[in-house]
């Protein structure tokens, strides 16, 4: 499981490094895609075939479900990480997601997301605010704290 919040930054070849504690979990190789709230997401391999198959079932005919598969899968690379623990991202998902210098990686339960900082910083602030009324929601999914 992915857990916790850490500043890196990308260097000028487009390299970032990811936390040591999330290494291991990821594996050899794994995928960055475009996530959701302008965000990169990263799947160990394992989840990504998971995320693949949920992806998959979803019914061709409706124009929603095409784009988002459309979305999801031609945003996304397979990467391994070189011995200093760095990935290099690709120039396209820097571009979606707004990253030049300084992020933010996060563990997120099954995944990695990679923010750019004030991207980051204006949605925690935003969520922050709402969070009660977020976590009062969830209930409607039987969830509880």
């Amino acid at each position: 499981m992915f857990m916790g919040e850490f500043q890196h930054s990308i260097d000028d070849k487009g390299r970032i490094t990811i936390p040591a504690k999330f290494r291991d979990d990821l594996g050899a190789s794994f995928v960055i895609t475009r996530g959701l709230d302008q965000c990169l997401f990263v799947y160990p391999m394992e989840e990504w075939k998971v995320m693949e198959q949920k992806l998959k079932a979803l019914p061709l005919m409706k124009s929603d479900a095409r784009a988002f598969t459309r979305f999801f899968f031609s945003g996304a690379t397979e990467c391994e990480l070189d011995k200093q623990g760095r990935v290099n991202l690709p120039v396209n998902l820097r571009d979606y997601a707004k990253m030049d210098k300084d992020c933010v990686v996060l563990g997120v339960s099954s995944r990695v997301e990679i923010w750019s900082k004030g991207i980051w910083e204006q949605y925690f602030n935003q969520s922050e605010e709402a969070f009660n009324d977020i976590a009062e929601k969830l209930v409607d999914f039987n969830f509880e704290l």
